[in-house]
């Protein structure tokens, strides 16, 4: 009995210095880095809290499980490199990027860490992935726009400014997403036979003069490509074309919000949440070589009735039955 005794008594301490220690083991805190070319009130957007929702949601805790390292180049494309070799040097487990510069500066800083992007137009002609099937290297996520949905907002305003004569394309020439996003635009007007006219800006400062140039070019409406330097100014760039009674159509509902006249895209809430299903993908082991690029299943047009109120255009009845929202 006494031997039963000293045998169980050696057995649970035997136990009670094993588990201890696998207690007392820390949980791996996985880093991961987002890389942006706007400000740092882009953490705030609706967007970015579905991203952080989504991850919640998928068991992460901030501080606990994760560590999430933000770096916002403000439009300055030179800080997009020395933001994603900052993030490469802090050895994060994953980059999280929103436009194509910015994925190009993460790849061209790692060829080893996975990328996740979001927002970007055509990441194979950018050269990003070898194919949306197969990515082939350490760069995967959602490529939003195309030639269809491009087309699409220039046949809205083709609709609702039935005598349109020259459309103006507000872009940044030196943007590599933008330049794609131009080539697919000047398919998309061949194909409704609607003459462009480009205005292309470098930053906030060229806004004016650009828009004084669409006026003395004689353009009847604007389309504005996708960029985080024009969602950054958005309501500047909304205010720009009411005072120059601009019909004009955005990528995103952001800017309808801040007083634009119309907007077709993608829902931003629900690519951030697929952005948030690919990080967590990853931090359980898979490649992002292995991980199909997906393109949105869901687009949204929204439209600001006030901003045409206050341009003196009439939103015919067949567009407004189309919308998905409307700002009264």
């Amino acid at each position: 009995m006494k031997k039963k005794f000293l045998v169980s008594l050696l057995a649970a301490s035997m136990l009670s210095s094993v588990y201890p220690a696998r207690a007392q083991q820390p949980t791996k805190i996985s880093r991961i880095g987002i890389l942006t070319s706007g400000n740092p009130t882009n953490r705030h957007t609706p967007a970015a809290k579905a991203f952080h929702q989504a991850l919640r949601e998928l068991g992460y805790v901030e501080g606990k499980d994760i560590l999430i390292e933000y770096r916002f180049a403000v439009g300055r494309f030179q800080a997009l490199s020395e933001s994603a070799e900052e993030l490469v040097r802090l050895n994060v487990d994953v980059i999280v990027t929103t436009a194509t510069d910015a994925t190009l500066a993460a790849q061209r800083a790692t060829r080893t860490i996975p990328i996740v992007m979001g927002g970007i137009g055509d990441p194979v002609g950018a050269g990003l992935v070898a194919s949306l099937a197969r990515p082939g290297g350490n760069v995967t996520g959602i490529a939003t726009t195309t030639v269809d949905l491009i087309w699409k907002r220039l046949e809205l305003l083709k609709e609702i400014t039935p005598k349109i004569s020259r459309v103006a394309v507000l872009w940044i020439p030196t943007n590599t997403g933008n330049q794609l996003q131009m080539k697919e635009t000047e398919v998309a007007a061949d194909s409704l036979r609607l003459p462009l006219q480009p205005a292309g800006v470098q930053g906030p400062n060229d806004f004016e003069s650009a828009f004084s140039a669409m006026a003395t070019g004689g353009a009847s409406c604007l389309t504005v490509l996708g960029s985080p330097i024009f969602v950054s100014h958005r309501a500047r760039i909304a205010e720009l074309a009411a005072k120059s009674r601009l019909p004009a159509i955005y990528p995103t509902s952001r800017y309808v919000d801040a007083g634009g006249l119309m907007s077709y895209g993608n829902d931003l809430g629900v690519e951030r949440r697929r952005v948030a299903v690919y990080v967590d993908k990853i931090l359980k082991g898979a490649k992002p070589a292995d991980l199909p690029v997906e393109r949105p299943m869901k687009f949204e047009l929204v439209i600001n009735l006030k901003t045409a109120k206050q341009i003196g255009l009439t939103i015919p009845g067949s567009v407004l039955f189309r919308a998905d929202r409307v700002i009264k």
